[in-house]
């Protein structure tokens, strides 16, 4: 499935282009965004990268990966990126994860970004069961996954190594008929 392209009333989710490099690297470049992340701050090579990456992963067939870009509607400003991954180990179900520059955060951005993933996974790919993991101290993360009408399942304990320290993740999901209740 290529292109995707969902909006919301403020947000529009997209595919990633060569052109949003410098965007990109503001948020996966940006230390306080990265903070919660499974990663490091990415150089700006690495970057390109990714987008390079996601935007050949975006024309495979089976399509397993959604790298898209969160843009402002009424700007066109690039303000985050959001991801969703088919889990070959969990028939029907994704991953999803998303990251927005500091300057849009405390604005629901959070919440739009994952509702339009959430869509892109239901609606539009028929999923199952999405799930997303955060840092056990990233409230701001689950009280966006929670607002989206994702729930707390419990905790992976040092699932994520960063900066030489093991870090556990805390595990929200959403059924695909939660979410078709939600309306």
């Amino acid at each position: 499935m290529h292109p995707i392209s969902r909006h919301s009333e403020r947000l529009e989710v997209r595919e990633l282009q060569t052109a949003d490099a410098d965007d990109v690297f503001a948020v996966y470049g940006d230390e306080r965004a990265t903070e919660h992340l499974s990663f490091d701050p990415r150089t700006r090579d690495e970057v390109a990268q990714i987008i390079a990456r996601s935007m050949a992963s975006a024309t495979t067939d089976p399509r397993q990966e959604f790298a898209l870009a969160v843009t402002e509607r009424e700007t066109g400003r690039l303000i985050g990126l959001s991801r969703l991954a088919l889990d070959p180990h969990q028939p029907s179900g994704a991953t999803l994860g998303f990251a927005l520059r500091p300057d849009a955060w405390g604005t629901g951005y959070g919440t739009e970004t994952v509702r339009l993933l959430l869509a892109v996974g239901f609606t539009d790919l028929g999923l199952h069961r999405i799930w997303g993991a955060r840092s056990p101290v990233n409230e701001a993360s689950a009280r966006t996954m929670r607002a989206a009408g994702m729930v707390e399942e419990g905790r992976i304990r040092e699932h994520i190594k960063k900066r030489g320290q093991w870090r556990d993740s805390v595990v929200h999901a959403i059924l695909d008929r939660e979410w078709t209740a939600r309306g």
